[in-house]
């Protein structure tokens, strides 16, 4: 029999369709991403950050404005460019004493409906991607220092070197922020001024946050860590019982079995029981009682030792 490839057939009306896997692209080149700690506490920065940055656009452009952050994660610089518009406005950001820059991007013709804003126009007319006038940059770079005020108010202990705004770049392919390989932590946020949404992004370069974020996970001492998986292991709840010894019987002697027949176990009358926990002898103990109920009184803790009364 020969098989032929066939089309997958179609899902029936009353079958449920699966919903499609989500598969994430994983890079061996680069394999080191956020801890979770470090992660969560960007996360939270950045969505202050965004909320500190809206009402700020609310009160330079006397629009209502609302700033989302969507996503964070850690890029090559080059990764980072590459996922940009080819024409946008790009604010490269110095930083004191580190040499790549940060980096603060957004749509050039958002910018220019804010501009319109704050020179009074009720509606701007939408404009294409084009380089600032003197006026606008300068307009622009406004709005982005109060942003930079509101990034470090927002990062607090974490942005520790000073930022600053640098020089205006409308080509994010020509750019040069920081190195190819240089990472770069990348918040990206959508921007909502009016009735007019917009995407945009903030490069820190990882260099200056992740050693303000500490260890995400600190070394632990050989003594320490046996106390903390004894600590552990002692409040895991585990199944004990009391077992007689094993008899051998054929197949056909369990299948004939019948109520009322009587199975003789090879466990001597005088012998303890096995006390298993999970399966693994751990000593033996007789049978008792503890008012209505059966107990296992013990009398060894060894199946190896002698037997040392009841405890």
């Amino acid at each position: 029999m020969t098989l032929l490839d066939a089309p997958a057939p179609a899902p029936t009306a009353g079958s449920s369709a699966r919903p499609p896997k989500t598969v994430e692209v994983y890079d061996f080149r680069r394999p080191t991403t956020l801890a979770r700690e470090h992660s969560r506490a960007l996360e939270l920065a950045f969505e202050t950050f965004a909320r500190q940055w809206g009402t700020q656009l609310t009160a330079k452009v006397r629009v209502l404005s609302q700033v989302t952050c969507e996503s964070v994660q850690m890029l090559t610089y080059d990764e980072y460019a590459a996922s940009l518009p080819a024409t946008t406005a790009m604010v490269l950001c110095p930083l004191e004493g580190v040499g790549p820059k940060a980096v603060v991007q957004f749509p050039a013709s958002a910018a220019l409906a804010w501009v319109g804003h704050m020179l009074g126009a009720a509606k701007p007319p939408v404009t294409p991607e084009r380089t600032f006038t003197p006026i606008e940059q300068a307009l622009v770079r406004r709005l982005i220092e109060d942003a930079l005020d509101d990034l470090r108010y927002s990062f607090g202990g974490m942005l520790v070197d000073q930022i600053g705004v640098g020089g205006f770049q409308y080509n994010s392919q020509f750019a040069q922020a920081a190195q190819k390989s240089d990472l770069m932590i990348v918040a990206i946020f959508t921007i909502r001024v009016g009735d007019r949404p917009s995407t945009a992004t903030v490069a820190l370069p990882a260099e200056v946050l992740l050693p303000q974020l500490g260890d995400a996970t600190p070394a632990v001492g050989a003594a320490e860590a046996r106390r903390l998986l004894g600590a552990q292991l002692a409040s895991v709840p585990v199944g004990v019982s009391l077992q007689f010894a094993p008899a051998a019987v054929l197949p056909s002697v369990v299948l004939g079995l019948a109520v009322g027949d009587v199975l003789p176990l090879p466990h001597p009358q005088s012998r303890p029981l096995e006390i298993r926990v999970d399966g693994q002898p751990v000593g033996r103990a007789a049978v008792g009682a503890n008012g209505s109920r059966l107990a296992g009184i013990v009398v060894s803790t060894s199946l190896t030792g002698t037997e040392e009364g009841t405890s």
